[in-house]
């Protein structure tokens, strides 16, 4: 039997008027947009040659491949994977010809013969792509005979002024999901122990939409971000099980595996109660002691106080795993005044906590862990 390999891609098109001239909006299978396209790397010509190009051509940054394969790469093969925004191509007229009574854009199935303008990481992102989970299609924006200048004018409104959703609202958001997941666990402890009256965090945790900076001192991202880190290893993938198995629970860390078992010291918890209770008491239970020696410092929100800001709440995070692995309970809630016996050993005062002796940031995290550490002997 002969093959015949496809010459050509037929994409239906929406054609799409606009100052900068026309352009077509299809969608094409992420496999064949893999082998159609290329990302110009922005590179740097010598001088001495080339004298009628530019010295700096190209209009793409330099592909991430850790993020490409890591985050992206992972991403697409989750039960509800999505990429709603187009993927921007560029392609000479040489190899794409619009039929405009068909609606067609009529592309030669070649390597490398469309330039991506916007989406390099998405498409390289689906090298990884499981292809027995069925077709995934992308849309795509493509310009035809574009100038360089015009596509690097596309390139930089694009990318200018591009910035990143706040971490607290993507921990927000989580609470409409009705599958189980880290991240609203992560959550729906945030809100819990923010409003709870006798709670340590009462009204400290800046939930999305609720912010008084009177007395809210820690941002729901950073609440959630250094619980999760005791929870999970790859969030994504927990989210993804729960999704695609919303009856069956995960297996439980092996204790045998004690480098698992000590960093994640909090999974068992989370993978056993779907409530979330006993997680949560433990923070509670913890973060009670932490108030019960340092009154002042973690309840006043004062400028040059950092127990109770971000400073202060990631060390003493770092140190619960220490604190609680200390007690040999795996899986258990340790208590109030167990937790209360490690502190009382810690000669901190209150005044101690300024940004002069830990200063915002990572290194005044380092500090005030390390800290705690040799004063408490763990």
């Amino acid at each position: 039997m002969e093959i015949i390999e496809k010459q050509y891609i037929d994409v239906k098109c929406i054609k799409a008027n606009q100052p900068i001239g026309p352009m077509f909006i299809g969608v094409i299978d992420s496999e064949d947009l893999e082998k159609i396209t290329y990302a110009d790397v922005r590179r740097l010509i010598d001088g001495s040659e080339n004298r009628e190009v530019e010295d700096y051509i190209g209009i793409q940054r330099k592909l991430d491949t850790k993020r490409a394969k890591n985050e992206i790469g992972k991403y697409v093969n989750l039960v509800d994977a999505t990429f709603p925004n187009s993927i921007i191509l560029a392609i000479s007229s040489e190899n794409a010809e619009y039929i405009e009574n068909e609606g067609v854009l009529r592309i030669l199935y070649k390597d490398d013969i469309a330039k991506v303008l916007d989406g390099q990481h998405r498409i390289a992102g689906f090298e990884y792509y499981n292809q027995t989970r069925g077709t995934f299609e992308l849309i795509v924006t493509i310009y035809v005979d574009m100038e360089l200048e015009d596509q690097a004018i596309v390139f930089a409104t694009i990318n200018k002024e591009q910035r990143n959703v706040s971490g607290s609202l993507v921990a927000d958001l989580f609470s409409f999901a009705e599958s189980r997941s880290p991240q609203k666990t992560g959550h729906n402890i945030a809100r819990a122990l923010n409003y709870k009256e006798g709670s340590p965090f009462y009204n400290k945790i800046k939930i999305l939409g609720n912010a008084d900076s009177t007395s809210e001192t820690i941002t729901q991202s950073t609440f959630v971000e250094s619980l999760l880190k005791y929870i999970t290893k790859d969030k994504q993938l927990d989210r993804d099980f729960y999704r695609r198995n919303k009856d069956k629970k995960h297996a439980k860390l092996d204790k045998t595996e004690s480098k698992d078992v000590q960093r994640l010291f909090l999974r068992n918890l989370f993978i056993e109660d779907d409530t979330d209770i006993k997680i949560a008491q433990v923070l509670w239970n913890y973060f009670w002691a932490v108030q019960q020696k340092w009154p002042n410092a973690w309840n006043e929100p004062a400028n040059n106080n950092i127990l109770n800001k971000s400073t202060g709440f990631i060390a003493l995070m770092r140190f619960l795993k220490p604190a609680y692995l200390s007690f040999h309970k795996p899986d258990q809630v340790i208590t109030k005044d167990e937790f209360k016996s490690i502190f009382d050993l810690i000669e901190l005062e209150e005044q101690d906590f300024n940004r002069q002796k830990y200063v915002p940031g990572g290194i005044g995290q380092s500090t005030l862990y390390n800290d705690l550490k040799s004063q408490s002997g763990l």
